[in-house]
């Protein structure tokens, strides 16, 4: 069972699909990606990348009037879009986000995964969601290859985020709430450490000219890989964890 919240998948949203893709794979060198079908009950295409053992996820619309569009225009172009947390307990999760008075805006339910996606007006800065799996190191979302089980995958992974917020301390303490975790300072930040996970959430002033968004994606890769801007998003190179931590 998982310690405490850990952030699973990140999502981008883009215009295109298969050139954003692209651009992630020859970036990273990550293996071909899944395409969940699925995603078109949302009216979206996608394509997912495993980073180690967590997940890089790229949706475009498809299809007119989508939730993923309209966000596309809120944000002028491409950008961060979706923050998947994994949940050692995700029925008290649920009771938490019930008890905050956050409404939820979908939720689905499998024998090894389930997902909850809240309100972005009541978790601001990006779509959340809460999922739990089983067993923990599987991940149905990512395809065949993830469900009941992990296959063998490279170190590293997900190491952070950065979310530009209109009012960062407050939309801080809400994913706070919803993730049963505290906030700190760092500068102009807000600051939520998944230390059981080692990773972090930073949230600061949203730019001038741009709605709420995640703009920073942090990675932990065996080798270096130079910083790079995707999609709206800079993906930023954080160092492996040495041996013992």
């Amino acid at each position: 069972m998982l310690a405490g919240p850990r952030l699973r998948q990140v999502a981008l949203v883009a215009s295109q699909c298969d050139e954003t893709a692209r651009q992630l794979q020859a970036a990273f060198g990550w293996a071909d990606p899944f395409h969940d079908p699925g995603v078109r009950t949302f009216g979206l295409a996608n394509a997912v990348f495993a980073a180690g053992d967590t997940f890089v996820e790229v949706v475009a619309p498809v299809e007119p009037a989508t939730t993923a569009g309209r966000y596309l225009e809120r944000r002028g172009g491409d950008s961060g879009y979706m923050a998947i947390f994994q949940m050692p307990d995700l029925a008290s999760a649920r009771q938490r986000v019930a008890a905050a008075g956050v409404r939820v805006v979908w939720a689905t339910e499998y024998a090894d995964i389930a997902g909850t996606h809240l309100h972005p007006k009541d978790v601001p800065g990006a779509i959340v969601s809460l999922d739990w799996a089983d067993p923990p190191q599987s991940w149905r979302w990512a395809g065949p290859e993830w469900t009941g089980h992990a296959p063998p995958h490279p170190p590293g992974g997900l190491s952070g985020l950065t979310i530009e917020v209109s009012d960062p301390a407050d939309a801080a303490a809400r994913w706070a709430r919803v993730l049963d975790l505290t906030v700190t300072r760092d500068g102009n930040a807000a600051v939520i450490a998944l230390q059981d996970a080692r990773q972090d959430l930073r949230f600061v002033p949203v730019a001038a000219g741009r709605g709420e968004g995640i703009t920073e994606v942090r990675l932990t890769t065996e080798r270096p890989v130079p910083g790079v801007q995707i999609a709206g998003v800079h993906f930023v190179p954080a160092p492996a964890p040495s041996a013992g931590d």
